[in-house]
């Protein structure tokens, strides 16, 4: 086949590591061809393809096409993926984002390219947007969901949110999980006493990590708030930041305000072939953004035999499953976040015992080899 993927930026982030996963999949297992379309990788997350990462994938770069709306280069864009689609011709548009995936797919249809797919990650309108903001996205999503064939979702939560909203019909949909290369989550505890040393944790810390960009509505506020009575009743608890974001000055002064900057570490930005060592060196992962598809964190966790403790937003609860893979919390529940965090600071054989079952349970299901598989069935019933 030749299959084009569209995303708005090629940042460090779930949906594009999935998407360049899958790219890579399609050619050296299945032999297509494929082009990656994308703008340019702006922002403070880091560009996922610098420093030869793409692995091979031919890419061609829309310069104009961008996260924020901007009428005349939003035009820019779609005359631009007009054009790189019409000189590759392709079988398969996969658009992926809210910007990559509105114009990708209206400049796929006016080409009328035989399959065009849509993944998503998360849902462009939210509760926390203005009534306004919410019906615009919700409008644009229903005018670009009319001209696709299918949908993917990476949880079936997403699947019955746009379904309520009105956006498609649920027999448009599909629910594919966003897959990884679980190899090395598999081995995540192979470095954990030098990589805890380099942290500054000693064996008798409980580390509990959030992987997330320091960003709005990621939850770190919240973290902060129930981290107090943890630290007083588990002196021994640690927390682990990983990620970078524009909040990050912020965040630093409200724990130190707290009296927890002995208690919390920021790793910064850091690469993805990081995160599984970072990983490792964690007793448990906390999850408490509170809007999300479905947060690669968790599953990540879980495959490196970690606990999970997330908020019950989206997805999280179809990998969050209270007493056998971690807690669910309600969110901003924050005296249950605290206890959630103090169970499993004082029981460490039950984290353990957690951690295994969501190894057990979401290794195959993440594995990107089992999503690309997935997403090709969807391509040929598509083709014909």
């Amino acid at each position: 086949m030749r299959i084009a993927h569209i995303i708005t930026r090629m940042i460090i982030g779930g949906a594009q590591e999935n998407t360049l996963l899958c790219c890579q999949d399609l050619i050296r297992q299945y032999g297509d061809d494929v082009l990656l379309i994308t703008g340019p990788a702006l922002g403070p997350e880091g560009d996922l393809l610098g420093q030869g990462r793409a692995g091979g994938v031919p890419l061609a770069m829309v310069p104009s096409l961008r996260r924020s709306i901007h009428p005349w280069r939003d035009i820019a864009s779609y005359r631009a993926l007009r054009r790189v689609l019409r000189d590759f011709r392709p079988d398969v548009v996969h658009t992926h984002s809210a910007k990559g995936g509105f114009l990708g797919r209206l400049a796929a249809d006016a080409l009328r390219v035989p399959a065009i797919v849509h993944t998503v990650h998360g849902a462009p309108f939210h509760p926390y947007q203005s009534w306004y903001a919410r019906q615009l996205f919700r409008w644009c999503e229903a005018y670009a969901a009319r001209r696709c064939h299918a949908i993917v979702s990476v949880a079936d939560a997403m699947t019955d949110l746009l379904v309520g909203a009105r956006v498609a019909p649920r027999e448009k949909f599909s629910t594919v999980y966003s897959g990884m290369d679980v190899e090395p989550f598999l081995q995540a505890d192979q470095h954990r006493e030098a990589i805890r040393r380099e942290l500054g944790f000693s064996d008798e810390h409980f580390v509990i990590g959030k992987i997330a960009r320091l960003f709005h509505l990621k939850g770190h506020d919240d973290l902060i708030q129930a981290a107090r009575p943890v630290v007083a009743q588990c002196p021994h608890v640690r927390f682990l930041l990983v990620g970078d974001g524009i909040l990050r000055q912020q965040l630093q002064q409200q724990i130190a305000q707290a009296g927890l900057a002995h208690a919390f570490h920021f790793t910064g930005l850091v690469p993805p072939d990081r995160v599984p060592v970072l990983l490792g060196a964690m007793d448990m992962l906390v999850h408490v953004s509170l809007r999300e598809g479905l947060a690669r964190a968790l599953p990540q966790a879980l495959i490196a035999g970690r606990p999970a403790v997330s908020y019950d937003i989206d997805g999280a609860a179809e990998v969050v499953i209270s007493g056998e893979t971690g807690y669910l919390i309600s969110p901003r529940k924050i005296n249950d976040l605290t206890a959630a965090m103090i169970r499993l600071a004082e029981d460490r054989e039950l984290g353990r015992r957690l951690g295994q079952q969501g190894r057990e349970r979401f290794t195959d299901r993440f594995d990107y080899r089992t999503m690309t598989a997935q997403l090709r069935q969807i391509y040929e019933r598509l083709l014909g």
